[in-house]
């Protein structure tokens, strides 16, 4: 056999082989955002103070305690945060996974990922390291069609053989409660309409800590900026701030937030 046929049939087995996953000090970041074939540490870990998180203090509390716990090596709860739109879900995780890490340095990691980026690979990754990691799929959702993503999400989530190990929990924000979406009149059934319900419902059921975010009130609307006021030294008016809301159509934390970068700016401040 020449040596030019066995450089060629080495080539092919190359190609056909799995891509390398590529290595990362899983120990050094606080974050991480998983691509699917590596991971790149963030630091820091940028979230709000929790104290400035207002209007959502029961989500808050249920939240810090879960990381907590898994921080520790305690049980703790793969997390599904639903509802509207703008309202600290996300920053949430970052600030609860931030806190945990004040309070046993090292402990604790929060990982980004999509959940059709290799995350059977992350999972494989990360049972192997000596700490506990929060896996984030933000803003997820499901289109009617796509039962494929659906099941492996349920799967990883409770039951199938790839699901998630014992030192890694799923934190999953979504708009909508029931995650895949449905079409009422393709779906219901006349003699059982529980059953439909329940389907649409069958993704969160597998998280074990499930909470809603609902609309921002114009109290917690008002709360929230009142809050970041005070924190950076800006003043300003009510009726100035509600005007702000009702120009961009509602009112949300994300909404506040914005309205006190306006303020700061106006002031020449950088925040």
């Amino acid at each position: 056999m020449t040596e030019a046929l066995l450089a060629r049939i080495a080539d092919a087995l190359e190609r056909l082989a799995p891509p390398t996953v590529e290595s990362a000090d899983w120990k050094a970041f606080p974050a991480y955002v998983w691509s699917g074939k590596s991971a790149r540490g963030i630091a820091p870990l940028e979230a709000p103070a929790l104290a400035l998180m207002q209007g959502i203090d029961k989500q808050k509390a249920a939240v810090v305690e879960n990381v907590a716990r898994l921080s520790r090596g305690a049980a703790a709860h793969d997390m599904l945060l639903w509802g509207a739109r703008g309202m600290g879900k996300s920053a949430l995780l970052r600030a609860a996974t931030l806190a945990a890490q004040v309070a046993i340095p090292g402990s604790i990691a929060l990982v980004q990922a999509s959940p059709d980026a290799g995350l059977a690979e992350l999972f494989t990754t990360l049972r192997k390291v000596d700490r506990r990691f929060l896996v984030f799929l933000d803003d997820l959702g499901f289109d009617a069609g796509d039962a494929d993503g659906a099941r492996k999400l349920r799967s990883w989530l409770e039951g199938g053989v790839e699901a998630r190990p014992a030192n890694v929990r799923l934190a999953v924000t979504s708009n909508r409660r029931a995650i895949v979406e449905r079409h009422l009149s393709e779906q219901d059934d006349p003699i059982n309409p529980r059953d439909a319900i329940d389907d649409r419902l069958a993704l969160a059921d597998r998280f074990g800590l499930s909470l809603g975010f609902h609309n921002c009130t114009q109290d917690d609307y008002l709360a929230i900026i009142a809050g970041y006021a005070a924190h950076f030294g800006l003043t300003y008016e009510e009726a100035d701030a509600l005007e702000w809301s009702k120009r961009r159509g509602g009112r949300s934390g994300r909404m506040a937030w914005q309205y006190v970068n306006e303020l700061a700016g106006r002031s020449g401040r950088a925040l």
